[in-house]
């Protein structure tokens, strides 16, 4: 079993960033399957009989039958995996916006764990740690030849306690080591505030339970200081969640009834079409949250901040939004998860998490592997756009079935000796935020940068 831990899987563990997901669903009312691959299943039963009887030490009939399930699921893609009774909890849990961990989505790549986002206002984030960094080793493990799963549960522990990290980075020649103390993580998934007078930012950045009922209460607070101008809905970083909550927020801003996103998969269930209403995204909730929404927020002028962190749920949003030119979509190239997850519990408090639909814009566009492309390009400052990761690095990544086209990473080199300072992030909303200055900028009907006025002077001087 041993190919089947080097599979690009994506799971939670003790990160935040749920994948988009169309329901809890029970295996049990799923169609009739068709019969059962006698052949291979023979071959399947020699192989476990070999290893009982044969292997080195002893194993149990729990692991070997575990093994298998993770290698058929984490063999289709790398979205779908199976959730033992920890994973599934942290799911469960991470849609309510509290965990534990260190504050970073992660993935697999090449043996080692790769951070698709670090969450805001983490100890991970604070740090430096950024998206498509690769961390090989975990305290004095090296973390080549891990599952993800022993990896995310190292990464775990009692708030206070510390972990070094050894992380390496693209475009740095050696390894940067970096020590985090872990935390109890609550995700805000919805700030605000007032840019200038009549300008607002709202910033979304996970798609949670209670994201809707956030969200409208930030807009109430901008719109009780007076009527707005233009609003800023900054989706940077946010790597999704909940797919009501994706289409309740579009839903806030687009009028009543509109398209925000269909799905397309083999079974009836996963064709669907998602609209402006609320039968589409209440989802059992006894109120409807955007009734309270402020009147101005239908026809407000808007700008829809994303960027290699912006994945599933947010490119729904944005997606919705530039299709419908109800705001004009700035930044960089998003992310480009277009699939659906359905969650399908299996009655033993475990799940299984499987790829059951492709998702698509109002247009009729497939994010897949591709990703949201912004109306204006506005490049993020000392960022390597080139090196975040992407959908499209993912091993076993579905292609995008309209528009196969794909970039790919180019490969990374090893690292040498350790550095161990990493430079901190510029806060997202700040009067540092040179994509948000842009943003209100083009609100205004002032001239938009691509780059920072230095980055642009290089350019023009060519060094």
């Amino acid at each position: 079993m041993g190919r089947f831990r080097n599979i690009g899987l994506i799971v939670l563990g003790a990160v935040a960033g749920v994948l988009v997901s169309l329901n809890f669903q029970a295996v049990a009312d799923r169609a009739p399957r068709g019969p059962l691959p006698v052949e291979e299943l023979r071959a399947f039963t020699e192989v476990f009989g070999a290893i009982k009887q044969n292997y080195v030490e002893d194993v149990a009939d729990k692991k070997l039958i575990t093994e298998a399930i993770n290698g058929m699921l984490s063999g289709l893609d790398p979205h779908s995996a199976y959730l033992d009774a920890d994973a599934f909890k942290e799911l469960q849990v991470g849609t309510q916006g509290q965990f534990g961990g260190l504050g970073i989505e992660v993935g697999m790549e090449d043996g080692f764990v790769k951070v698709i986002s670090p969450i805001e206002d983490t100890p991970a984030f604070h740090a430096g740690v950024k998206p498509g960094d690769l961390i090989i080793r975990l305290d004095d493990t090296p973390v080549k030849g891990m599952t993800l799963a022993d990896a995310v549960k190292r990464m775990r522990g009692k708030p206070n306690t510390e972990i070094t990290l050894t992380i390496s980075r693209k475009g740095e020649p050696q390894p940067i080591v970096v020590t985090l103390k872990r935390a109890v993580i609550r995700v805000q998934s919805v700030k605000s505030r007032m840019i200038e007078p009549g300008y607002g930012w709202v910033r979304v950045s996970q798609f949670q339970e209670s994201t809707t009922e956030h969200l409208v209460r930030h807009l109430g607070g901008l719109y009780k200081q007076g009527e707005l101008k233009g609003l800023v809905l900054d989706l940077r970083n946010d790597p999704g969640g909940l797919l009501y909550g994706a289409v309740a927020i579009s839903s806030a801003f687009l009028a009543d009834k509109k398209l925000v996103v269909s799905t397309d998969g083999r079974t009836e269930d996963a064709k669907k079409k998602f609209f402006a209403t609320p039968d589409d995204y209440l989802r059992g909730m006894r109120e409807d949250a955007l009734a309270k929404l402020p009147a101005g927020a239908k026809s407000v002028p808007m700008v829809v901040l994303v960027n290699g962190g912006s994945a599933s749920a947010s490119e729904i949003v944005a997606g919705a939004l530039q299709d419908h030119k109800r705001a004009t979509v700035m930044g960089t190239q998003s992310f480009g998860k277009g699939s659906v997850q359905t969650i399908m519990p299996l009655g033993n408090a475990t799940a299984i998490k499987l790829t059951t639909a492709r998702y698509f814009t109002p247009s009729g566009r497939s994010i897949q592997a591709k990703g949201i492309t912004p109306d204006i390009v506005v490049e993020e400052p000392g960022a390597n756009t080139l090196a975040r990761l992407r959908e499209s690095d993912l091993e076993r990544h579905l292609d995008n079935d309209r528009d196969p086209a794909e970039k790919k990473s180019a490969p990374r080199t090893q690292p040498m000796a350790p550095i161990t300072d990493l430079p901190k992030p510029i806060e997202l909303g700040s009067k540092e935020d040179f994509q948000l200055t842009q943003a209100l900028n083009f609100l205004q009907g002032k001239q938009v940068l691509n780059q920072p006025p230095k980055a642009v002077a290089e350019n023009k001087t060519g060094s």
